[in-house]
């Protein structure tokens, strides 16, 4: 017994034990499984042109320009995004009442790629144009992302909850235009 102890914890034995532990720490930092339970809500106000010196209840409120409704991918997800020009032009992004899985690198895109159902609409979404308005800000709520000045929207037909590590989508919508 001894010898067979003495054999298991010899130099071979404590290599084969750092590369498990190595493999198994880079396994818990790459999955993250622990965000699975965890939720982060946020709860954004509707936005308001920026710099706007008219007063709150004569100031013109955001317009639609387009919306629609998320579907599931990758994960159960379900909302509604609006795209939304603002007083002074500007653009934003407006997740509304999301519910969806928390993961690593989580994003939020607006890309040319059609919705599709099922596993076949899983990973079209980087395959074409694409821009990042940034990392998801909470798997739950409410919450606005700013178009960049330079985005020309009318290149973009859809939006994703895209998993940047694993290059799959949680959830997309297609934004049809109002």
């Amino acid at each position: 017994m001894g010898r067979v102890r003495k054999a298991l914890w010899g130099p071979l034995g404590l290599g084969v034990l750092v590369l498990v532990l190595a493999a198994g720490g880079l396994g818990l930092y790459w999955f993250q499984p622990w965000k699975l339970w965890q939720d982060t809500t946020v709860e954004e106000a509707l936005p308001a042109a920026v710099g706007t010196s008219a007063p709150a209840s004569t100031a013109p409120g955001p317009r639609t320009l387009a919306g629609g409704e998320l579907i599931s991918h990758e994960h159960a997800t379900s909302g509604s995004v609006k795209l939304l020009r603002l007083a002074d032009g500007s653009h934003v992004l407006r997740l509304e009442d999301l519910d969806t899985s928390n993961g690593p690198d989580l994003r939020v895109w607006l890309t040319d790629a059609p919705v599709q159902e099922g596993v076949g609409g899983w990973r079209v979404f980087d395959d074409g144009a694409h821009i990042s308005l940034g990392r998801l800000k909470g798997n739950k709520g409410s919450q606005n992302y700013a178009v960049p000045e330079d985005v020309d929207l009318s290149r973009f037909s859809s939006v994703s909850i895209w998993c940047d590590r694993f290059d799959v989508s949680f959830g997309a919508a297609e934004l049809a235009r109002v």
